[in-house]
């Protein structure tokens, strides 16, 4: 069920939602956290698909706001709320401010915001310039960013480690979990050698790759050296790892789509599957732990530290 709401107030929506849950049924039991979304006015439907569907391991209400690229124009807030078949197993209100209604974030989703339930907060587009002190990472406990979406993934990632606070997130990040789990499981079999030294490449619009170097690098203690090619040259996302040891060199290349083959002295020639991950992946990911992630804080306030003194190599030019 959807009900628009057209030039509205926050305290409407608030009633509105109650008389929805008496007179139809909808609940709000079950839901365990408010997603908060801040996205510019048209893009909202994707990152709604994607809360949806992450809402069937998370049952959420989401909000989101929703403002256009000006202030300029007159003080109008459109509300709609969103149950049911067309919530997942969430309750969505979308809340399109236009001029000097947007200008409180904060005062617009706070009477909406479940009670007594962690908050996350969510851009999927261009992120506050600090987000744990903009008005709705205030009162955030987890604060999503993704890098890939900036203009220049690779500043906003080194500006996103120099105003870092426990609680701040990004999806570049979390498309690294499957690479990192295959990697820590190559290197936690025979023979037991140390790294004696890290290649990452990828093209040069990815932040993962610069994140998953950082990573490797903290973790092992070992030199590494990080590769970015044009995209025009190449595909998207991170093309491939290279650990050497004394007895050989570990490849785990990622060539086409979906599947990465691994080389390893001595053994035959393996295909992992190692597929993209979707949007939903990455926010349900995120969703399941409201603590700080530590070592991404690590990585990304140490590791990337220790490799801005190695200079990558290649153009660094292309968009998320």
């Amino acid at each position: 069920m959807i009900v628009d709401l057209p030039d509205t107030t926050a305290s409407r929506v608030q009633r509105a939602l109650v008389k929805i849950r008496a007179e139809g049924g909808a609940v709000a039991l079950g839901r365990v956290l408010t997603l908060v979304i801040a996205t510019r006015l048209g893009a909202e439907e994707e990152a709604i698909e994607a809360a949806n569907d992450a809402s069937r391991e998370h049952p959420m209400r989401v909000i989101v706001v929703s403002r256009p690229d000006t202030t300029a124009g007159p003080a109008r807030l459109d509300a709609q709320i969103r149950v049911g078949g067309d919530a997942g197993a969430s309750e969505v209100v979308v809340l399109k401010a236009f001029g000097e209604a947007g200008s409180d974030e904060e005062g617009l989703v706070t009477g909406l915001l479940l009670p007594d339930a962690p908050v996350v907060a969510w851009w999927p587009g261009t992120a506050p310039d600090v987000v744990s002190e903009s008005p709705i990472g205030r009162i955030a406990q987890r604060r999503i960013t993704d890098a890939s979406t900036q203009p220049d993934p690779q500043s906003a990632l080194a500006h996103l480690g120099a105003s870092y606070r426990p609680g701040d997130s990004d999806f570049a990040w979390t498309r690294l979990t499957l690479w990192r789990a295959i990697l820590a499981a190559v290197l936690d079999q025979p023979p037991y050698e140390a790294v004696t030294a890290v290649e990452v490449s990828g093209a040069a619009d990815s932040p993962s790759t610069e994140l998953l170097g950082a990573w490797l690098g903290l973790q092992l203690r070992v030199p590494v050296r990080i590769e970015l090619s044009d995209r025009s040259t190449g595909s998207s996302g991170i093309h491939g790892v290279r650990l050497l040891r004394d007895s050989g060199v570990i490849d785990l290349e990622r060539t086409v789509p979906n599947i990465a083959t691994l080389f390893q002295p001595g053994q035959p020639t393996h295909q992992v599957s190692l597929p993209r991950r979707s949007l939903r992946d990455c926010l349900a990911e995120e969703l399941r732990r409201l603590d700080p992630d530590d070592l991404f804080g690590e990585v990304l306030t140490e590791g990337l530290a220790a490799l801005s003194g190695q200079p990558a190599e290649g153009s660094a030019t292309g968009g998320p």
